[in-house]
């Protein structure tokens, strides 16, 4: 976990991106992060059923909601970034195991060391505690992934 490999082949690999509590505040962590994540290329998917869209993307109540209706798209998501509490995470990482998404990514001070041990002996690159932005611009500088 948290491995610069890890963190190069998820950046370097995805391309849909499900954000789990993406706000349409603008001046939320979760927008500013997912709009740069927009510019530098990636389909960013809100997830919260609080909101109808942000971003310019329909929001899902639900990852399963989400996934279904990519699905018929014919898209996958190959990330979940969670701006969720830590409490939130162990029911997130079930998702993501039996969805079959290849990785999450826990942001800053997103934490839950036993949730994300499950994801990664299934086999999901996992991410925790780290900011997807700043290690994607730091990888794109050819910084490598330190934070």
């Amino acid at each position: 976990m948290n491995e610069p490999e890890t963190i190069e082949r998820i950046l370097k690999q995805t391309k849909t991106i499900a954000v789990i509590g993406l706000s349409e505040s603008p001046g939320r962590a979760s927008a500013g992060v997912s709009r740069y994540l927009q510019q530098a290329g990636y389909r960013v998917i809100p997830v919260n059923p609080q909101i109808e869209s942000a971003l310019g993307e329909k929001a899902y109540p639900t990852l399963d909601d989400a996934c279904k209706a990519l699905k018929a798209e014919g898209i996958s998501i190959d990330l979940v970034d969670v701006f969720r509490a830590s409490t939130y995470v162990p029911e997130i990482v079930k998702d993501v195991m039996r969805l079959k998404i290849p990785a999450i990514w826990l942001q800053l001070g997103v934490c839950h060391e036993e949730a994300a041990e499950w994801a990664e002996r299934d086999g999901v690159l996992t991410v925790m505690d780290r900011c997807i932005m700043q290690d994607h611009a730091a990888w794109k500088q050819g910084a490598g992934a330190s934070q």
